[in-house]
């Protein structure tokens, strides 16, 4: 298996992280406008961003003096991918 599928989906095993993939997914935006819409402080939205950044689940850009996150959608097809190859493999029989 893919060591980077297995770090997506554990990174995405918080729910913190699940929901701001989640906003992040409604369009590319900033900390600012984030921060409004998830329970948890400003360093804890930067500790989880910085994860989903480190593991390439998202990605950040510099505008000026904001940066901009949006997540990787490419990563999630990756993940998407995956899901779908274990559902469909075939049972195999243990003979003993």
């Amino acid at each position: 298996m893919d060591k980077k599928i297995v770090e997506y989906f554990k990174i995405l095993s918080d729910e913190n992280r699940l929901e701001i993939v989640k906003l992040l997914l409604q369009g590319e935006t900033y900390d600012c406008t984030l921060i409004d819409k998830v329970p948890i402080s400003q360093p804890t939205l930067s500790y989880h961003l910085k994860q989903l950044t480190n593991v390439g689940l998202a990605k950040a850009k510099r505008e000026g003096n904001w940066i901009k996150h949006f997540i990787d959608r490419e990563k999630l097809d990756e993940m998407i991918d995956y899901l779908i190859q274990l559902r469909d493999m075939e049972a195999k029989q243990c003979n003993l």
